[in-house]
């Protein structure tokens, strides 16, 4: 039973990762977007961009609700990602890293 929630855990950490990586992605390439730097009319571009908005949106859009309007700056991935860390970290700390000492990997 310890090995198989070990899997689960670790599981879930990898999932929250890549979503972090995402998120990540979804910032620069808002970046990319709002500098001209890349053309939102291209398509493939276009379907990055859907994509990756439809991925963070879920989330982002309760955060946006809540934070007060700042203008251009939105703050609202700091929050999400602080969010995402905040639940990584002690999973990792209180359940894997433990296991891990303790099965001598």
């Amino acid at each position: 039973m310890g090995n198989l929630l070990i899997i689960i855990l670790n599981f879930l950490v990898q999932v929250i990762q890549v979503y972090i990586f995402i998120v990540l992605a979804s910032v620069i390439f808002s970046w990319l977007i709002a500098f001209g730097v890349v053309n939102q009319y291209n398509p493939t571009v276009r379907s990055i961009y859907q994509a990756i908005n439809a991925l963070t949106e879920p989330a982002l859009r309760p955060i946006r609700r809540l934070l007060p309007d700042l203008g251009a700056v939105d703050i609202s991935p700091i929050v999400l990602l602080l969010v995402l860390m905040y639940l990584v970290i002690p999973i990792i700390t209180q359940f894997l890293i433990p296991q891990i000492i303790g099965l001598g990997i």
